[in-house]
């Protein structure tokens, strides 16, 4: 299992009052994905990846109900937020967009 304190510093980079049971949390959530260093990353390049943290993440994990227009803008505003890191960590781009729409609590 990965611990969770290893994104921390990521989090804080783009949230520094970091919610340490949220980033603990979304780490369970991603599991096995953060394994593999392919799959523990987000590719704000790639439109399949991103249309996946949509269906995956915010439909299905945090039950939105947005058009996919309005999922689709958060998604690229949290890209567009982390464009500085050419590796995007899961963990961070998950905790951004959970902050965004104030679901932290739900990995709690």
């Amino acid at each position: 299992m990965t611990d969770h304190t290893e994104y921390l510093a990521d989090v804080k980079t783009y949230h520094p009052e970091v919610d340490e049971a949220a980033v603990k949390g979304i780490v369970k959530h991603c599991g096995i994905a953060l394994a593999k260093r392919d799959s523990s990353l987000v590719s704000a390049s790639d439109k399949t990846e991103l249309d996946r943290v949509r269906d995956s993440f915010l439909k299905k994990k945090l039950a939105l109900t947005g058009t996919d227009t309005e999922l689709d803008a958060a998604v690229k505003e949290v890209a567009d937020a982390m464009k500085g890191d050419r590796a995007k960590s899961r963990v961070t781009f998950y905790y951004l967009l959970a902050k965004k729409y104030d679901r932290l609590a739900d990995f709690h």
